[in-house]
């Protein structure tokens, strides 16, 4: 999977400050924690990549509270990472985010000082335009550009997402149905045996876009993994670094998904989806052709919607 893996992951680098963070010396030692240390390192690592700009207010009991473990381990794992103590890691965390600006992480933090009057619904909403804020800032031009390259190239484009990602894997299947030479959405109906069985065939001509947010399912992780191994290009669409299909994609598109109540948000993801297949579209005349074909049939089963027959244009092009 060598192929061209340090080209696109350059792609990513000046993406987003997230993935900035993640390429700095300290997220670097903390994606290393989040995959090989203990389970109190690890969750200790995962809420440090997910709250970076929270992390700089915050005190050593308040986040040992937030990871479920004591002060002594905070110590232990700022000492491992190779600081002195949690103040030296703090400070290091505000002096790489210094000239990292992330709309989200202030919008969530002013929603949570905010007295107990804020409805739940209001909450939703604002956190749905905080993600989708964050994500449009992360969206490189360049990204996107590579993505609809292999996109276009694709014997076979396959999209994979279970549980409540599943949705947005067939919303993202249906856009790219007219613009690509085959679509599969590999889970459909029948779960893990159906997936496997369409992946089964997968190979280096094909790309595998997958979608997974919290609470991320271990056979999407998996069979990610195989196809990894059959030397597919890779698009992850996942809500942050600290995800486990951050790592595993050529190319990777963030989406965050904070909610306030539910597990996740999909405002932002779809969002993404758009962007990505609005990208597609108008990449070249014969997609914008082939959008315009769609619209000319479809228009008769639309309800209000008149395109003119090969008559009627004749006619005003005579006009």
């Amino acid at each position: 999977m060598a192929k061209n893996t340090t080209q696109k992951n350059s792609l990513n680098e000046a993406a987003s400050p997230e993935l900035a963070f993640a390429k700095t010396r300290l997220g670097k030692a903390l994606l290393e924690m989040l995959s090989e240390g203990s389970n109190s390192y690890q969750s200790i690592a995962n809420f440090l990549l997910r709250n970076h700009v929270r992390v700089t207010a915050m005190g050593i009991e308040e986040l040992a509270a937030s990871c479920e473990v004591s002060t002594a381990t905070i110590s232990r794992f700022a000492r491992d990472v190779g600081f002195n103590n949690y103040a030296a890691m703090r400070n290091e965390v505000a002096e790489t985010l210094q000239n990292l600006f992330q709309p989200v992480e202030k919008l969530r933090n002013t929603i949570e000082r905010r007295n107990h009057a804020t409805t739940p619904s209001t909450a939703s909403m604002e956190y749905a335009i905080a993600n989708t804020d964050s994500a449009n800032q992360g969206l490189s031009v360049e990204t996107l550009d590579g993505v609809v390259d292999v996109i276009t190239k694709a014997r076979t484009v396959y999209v994979m997402g279970f549980g409540l990602s599943a949705h947005l894997a067939a919303i993202l299947s249906l856009h790219l149905q007219p613009f690509c030479q085959h679509v599969v959405e590999v889970v459909g109906y029948g779960g893990t045996e159906v997936a496997a069985g369409h992946l089964a065939q997968i190979s280096d001509k094909d790309v595998l876009i997958v979608i997974s947010f919290p609470r991320y399912a271990l056979d999407v992780i998996k069979l990610t993994h195989f196809a990894r191994d059959h030397a597919t290009s890779i698009v992850s669409i996942t809500d942050s670094t600290a995800s486990p299909l951050a790592n595993l994609g050529d190319y990777l598109l963030l989406a965050p998904s904070t909610h306030p109540v539910l597990p996740s948000s999909s405002s932002a993801a779809i969002a993404v989806i758009e962007a990505l297949v609005s990208k597609l579209m108008v990449s070249n005349k014969k997609n914008v052709e082939k959008a315009q074909k769609l619209t000319e049939a479809l228009s008769s089963y639309l309800h209000g919607a008149e395109v003119p027959t090969a008559g009627q244009k004749s006619k005003r092009k005579n006009e």
